[in-house]
């Protein structure tokens, strides 16, 4: 089988839990003998993944708007094809699906985007949930048009399913593979202070701070006088920067050298996420540094299982302040926390299970294409030419990029 992955982005594990996932991608499909590729539309950063130094797999540069993609991707004649996001997808799903109509295509969802922006959009409006957004709309299309969807969640198969006309064979269940958590970490006392982590360029991130340093923190601060928290993110904004206080004890520190050895010096971490999908990385990495994490429901969302968390899960202020400074003053309770956070990464995420499985569902998946295609009437409809406005619309800008004279912009 040869595999390629379409990145929207070259993958930076040291910036976002996604850059992770795509690195948990290419780890699992090296269990086989499979042969792997990475092209991806965008300039790499020097954070950028040296992917061909890593997993010694074949990368590509790719055009976006480019009839050049359609020959090179028909001589490449990939078997399975995954794109990254849905938003790949529409770039190039249907170039791939014109070029090689017998490829597998899948999308790896990370997290479903339509139930992230409906909870933006009710957290901000203070209304209802309603997952019929426009980002509903092309992410449903596009889950629709492939053959299948990992989803990260078993939350958010159940959404699908109950939402949404999406096929369940479908989707296939592939949550985060991690490593086996060390035996040893650093103790209670020889740890200290609060922590929060995550990329700035994720809204859900950028609220959860803006959030915890209106109303979290300062009730910390009253039980805890001598703690601060440090605040660790990629790409971090002056309007982060801006709230940086040594007096408070509300300190930004910017990008982390390393997401689970910085977490391992601190004796609590803080995820007051109040909108959000998928999985959290943060949650993970924390699992592995003996970190205990206080979080808010829709942090833990898909995380737990049946499994006790450790603490009491909650977004109300007072609820969750109270519950970071017993676990932050209280050895039992913080070691009770860290024994429930390994028990969740060992038993539902152990990489030893959910490595191989991923060549074992798309194998099955390509093995059964075509009758899967065949019962999704409404993914053929999709694709269908009078509907794929994706197509036409990068068609468009492909000629409107040829025809511009030497000189002027492409703006």
């Amino acid at each position: 089988m040869r595999v390629l992955i379409i990145g929207k982005i070259w993958p930076e594990p040291t910036s976002s839990a996604a850059g992770t996932r795509t690195l948990d991608l290419i780890r699992s499909l090296k269990l086989t003998d499979w042969e792997i590729h990475f092209a991806c539309a965008a300039q790499q950063s020097e954070h950028s993944c040296d992917l061909e130094a890593t997993f010694s797999i074949r990368t590509h540069d790719i055009e976006l708007n480019d009839s050049s993609f359609d020959n090179w991707v028909a001589k490449l004649a990939p078997d399975i094809v995954i794109f990254d996001r849905y938003m790949t997808e529409e770039q190039f799903g249907w170039r791939v699906a014109k070029s090689l109509p017998e490829s597998l295509r899948v999308i790896d969802t990370s997290d479903l985007h339509c139930l992230r922006e409906a909870r933006r959009q009710s957290l901000k409006s203070a209304q209802p949930l309603s997952l019929g957004n426009q980002v509903a709309l092309r992410e449903i299309a596009a889950l629709l048009r492939v053959d299948l969807s990992l989803i990260i969640s078993e939350f958010e198969i159940e959404t699908l399913a109950q939402h949404f006309p999406v096929p369940a064979e479908n989707l296939a269940y592939w949550p985060f593979a991690l490593p086996k958590p060390p035996k040893t970490f650093a103790a209670f006392d020889e740890r200290k202070d609060f922590v929060m982590i995550g990329s700035f360029l994720h809204e859900p991130n950028w609220d959860a701070v803006q959030f915890c340093h209106r109303e979290i923190w300062p009730l910390i601060r009253q039980k805890l006088p001598q703690a601060q928290l440090d605040i660790y993110g990629s790409y971090l904004p002056e309007k982060a920067k801006q709230l940086h206080s040594e007096k408070s004890g509300f300190r930004v520190l910017g990008r982390a050298r390393g997401s689970i050895q910085t977490l391992s010096n601190y004796r609590v971490n803080l995820a007051p996420l109040r909108f959000g999908a998928g999985l959290k990385g943060k949650l993970a990495d924390a699992f592995l540094a003996g970190t205990p994490s206080i979080a808010s429901p829709i942090a833990v969302e898909g995380m737990q299982g049946t499994l006790d968390w450790g603490s009491l899960v909650s977004i109300d202020p007072l609820q969750f302040s109270e519950t970071a400074a017993e676990i932050y003053a209280s050895p039992q309770a913080w070691s009770h926390a860290q024994t429930c956070g390994l028990k969740i990464a060992e038993e539902r995420f152990p990489e030893s299970h959910w490595l191989p499985k991923l060549p074992e569902i798309l194998q099955k998946a390509h093995d059964r294409r075509h009758e899967t295609r065949s019962a999704n009437f409404v993914g053929q409809l999709l694709n269908h030419h009078q509907h794929r406005s994706t197509e036409f619309m990068s068609r468009w800008i492909e000629a409107k990029n040829r025809t511009k004279t030497p000189g002027t912009s492409k703006g």
